[in-house]
């Protein structure tokens, strides 16, 4: 193997171990975000409330029953075992037992005012579904913010690196890939602590603040879309996937301008205005702005290193590429939602990927284009599919998002580009793709772009080869030597 190939392969494995970080980082993050979701919409606090209403109902009818059986007999016998059966599906497949019934009665339920059955009903339809999409939303943004975060740190770590080898200098082709605490030229390209630090503390907003407008709107969308449907009305498989992707084309919007003019900034980072305060919140900053914190957010033309990365971040946030790979990676966790959960639990069918091997216990061979299943069943599904969103061990839609090969693309265009612009050398970059997406098939069910969109940035990124490319071209600029091995 000749030196260009051991470097490109280091180099390849550095950036591969950068990924393996971000999805660490992803997975200590969520269950923070988790946590407030869950309590902001308490599904089961609902569902609680409801069986409290039943247990009161069902001990008047007993104590009715050995007065005048026949009072019970009569009415409507149809539409009781209907909501019987819809509550005990409920009940048996979300998280709610009888035991939290009576803990609630004991610990005084008079927070919430009074509401008739069918509030209650309503209440935990928009609940559960809100929750569970908006958890869904909440790991697609948080796996993107995180990919683009590293990936910076990633590249400005690296290139400060090579600087700092050329700079030390003893004539070798070898480059070490350790870094340097004393280096001065790391320190201009923000490889320090400090302002590394600082940087990552901005996923904060998210996690804390970001989260609660993407609910909002999930929550708007899903009142429209779901308001009109009963929990005791049977809903094909077909229809709620149709539902669900209604409620999708509300929040991200259904064409390519509507998608493009879609601004998550706001969700993930805060205003420059809000800076100070994200720092003070999550204790990275005292509470008056000393002298060392004031020039770090300042907005002038010598932008120092926490600043550029801010701005750069910004900038790939509101670029086509971020919005392109945000609807594939929620394609994929939507799917994982609808395909696989959904449909084998709610609907007792197949998963999609199952083959004759990969059976379910309790799952029937029913007809996908027929199949139906009780909203509320649906509903307790979801219930219990919001805690494995966030919570799963493993999680099976980070799996879901991460297997999108243009996340890992995408990564691959942050991590080398800009490089010779970040050494001061007037190299032309490659430009970053900006073609937009195109208009969403009328046969695709599932995913709001058609299959025509999908090439966006394969070509632009070429994977770890382009990373090589940039940082060999840097290499060659920083030592004056051309196109001298790099190896480590």
């Amino acid at each position: 193997m000749t030196s260009d190939r051991i470097a490109k392969e280091n180099l390849r494995r550095r950036f591969q171990q950068n990924q393996e970080d971000c999805t660490i980082t992803v997975l200590e993050l969520l269950p923070t975000v988790t946590e407030d979701i869950l309590e902001a919409l308490p599904s089961e606090k609902i569902s609680e409330e409801l069986q409290q209403r039943k247990a009161e109902r069902l001990g008047k009818s007993v104590g009715t029953s050995e007065i005048a059986p026949s009072e019970v007999s009569s009415g409507t016998p149809s539409a009781k075992d209907e909501d019987s059966r819809s509550f005990s599906s409920f009940q048996s497949e979300s998280y709610v037992h009888a035991s939290q019934v009576a803990a609630s009665t004991s610990s005084g339920g008079g927070q919430r005012p009074q509401s008739t059955k069918v509030q209650l009903w309503n209440d935990l339809k928009i609940s559960s579904i809100t929750r569970a999409l908006t958890l869904l939303y909440t790991v697609s943004l948080l796996s993107l913010l995180t990919r683009i975060q590293l990936n910076l740190l990633g590249r400005r770590n690296y290139l400060s690196s090579v600087i700092a080898q050329a700079s030390y200098a003893p004539p070798s082709p070898t480059i070490s890939l350790e870094n340097r605490d004393d280096d001065g030229a790391e320190g201009s390209y923000g490889n320090d602590f400090e302002t590394n630090r600082k940087y990552l503390t901005f996923s904060w907003w998210l996690l804390h603040r970001g989260w609660r407008g993407v609910m909002t709107k999930v929550e708007e969308a899903v009142k429209e879309v779901f308001g009109p449907l009963k929990p005791t009305e049977d809903v094909a498989l077909e229809k709620m996937s149709a539902l669900i992707l209604d409620v999708r084309r509300r929040v991200e919007g259904s064409t390519a301008e509507e998608r493009s003019a879609r601004e998550w900034l706001h969700n993930l980072l805060p205003s420059q205005e809000e800076e100070e305060c994200v720092l003070r919140e999550s204790g990275m900053s005292n509470s008056i702005p000393s002298p060392q914190t004031l020039p770090l957010l300042s907005t002038g033309s010598s932008s120092p290193p926490l600043r550029r990365l801010l701005d750069e971040t910004s900038d790939l946030i509101d670029s086509p590429m971020f919005t392109h790979v945000l609807t594939l990676i929620l394609d994929s966790t939507f799917s994982q939602l609808i395909d696989q959960k959904l449909r084998s639990e709610a609907y007792r069918l197949l998963p999609l990927d199952a083959g004759p091997a990969g059976r379910i216990q309790d799952v029937t061979d029913n007809d996908p284009t027929t199949a139906s299943a009780k909203l509320a069943t649906i509903m307790a599904v979801m219930t219990k599919e919001a805690h494995k969103i966030g919570n799963g061990v493993p999680n099976m839609y980070v799996q879901a998002l991460e297997s999108v090969s243009d996340l890992e693309a995408f990564a691959a265009v942050i991590y080398s580009s800009n490089l010779e612009l970040e050494a001061s050398v007037k190299i032309m970059t490659p430009p970053m793709p900006t073609q937009s997406i195109t208009e969403p098939d009328a046969e695709a069910e599932k995913s709001i772009i058609p299959e025509a969109g999908i090439g966006l940035i394969d070509k632009a990124a070429g994977g770890a080869n382009a990373t090589w490319s940039g940082f060999r071209s840097v290499w060659g600029k920083v030592t004056g030597k051309g196109d001298e091995q790099m190896t480590g």
